[in-house]
């Protein structure tokens, strides 16, 4: 098997791995990286997302073969209990989740959004999140939560 060399979270990754093993797989099993969730396996749900440059990656049907030299982020190197990202505190604030399953991948959603635009409106928080699927229906809190956070990291 290769070895596959990637950033995690801002950390050196050498991975042997099937270049066509999906990249949450590695995570998940291989790494312990458990943020995200696997929930469709089609890249269709948002529930796996990463964050590679300024953009939410399904990392369900991503193989590892194209994480070859990226910065993979997941939502563990989001932000700390001690140090929570500003959209994590803005979640808190506004209990913009119930089961938690799809918050993860909603979370770097609304980072790689923030990334690309530091103040986007309603209507383009909601374009960025149409991809993640959520049954409890908490897209409007979550929305607000994203106008909130990015309020909030202009404000600094």
């Amino acid at each position: 098997m290769p070895t596959i060399q990637f950033q995690l979270n801002g950390a050196a990754m050498a991975v042997d791995a099937d270049p066509d093993q999906t990249l949450l797989e590695v995570l998940r099993g291989r790494l312990g990286v458990t943020g995200p969730h696997f929930g469709c396996g089609a890249g269709e749900c948002g529930a796996c997302h990463v964050m590679i440059g300024d953009r939410a990656m399904a990392s369900c049907d991503m193989p590892m073969w194209s994480v070859a030299g990226k910065d993979v982020v997941t939502i563990e190197g989001l932000g700390t209990a001690e140090q929570p990202h500003p959209l994590q505190r803005a979640f808190i604030s506004e209990q913009a989740m119930q089961c938690g399953y799809c918050v993860a991948g909603i979370l770097i959603s609304a980072a790689a959004l923030l990334k690309r635009n530091p103040s986007p409106t309603e209507a383009e928080v909601r374009t960025a999140l149409d991809r993640n699927l959520c049954r409890c229906g908490s897209h409007n809190r979550m929305v607000r939560a994203v106008l909130r956070a990015a309020s909030e990291m202009a404000a600094t």
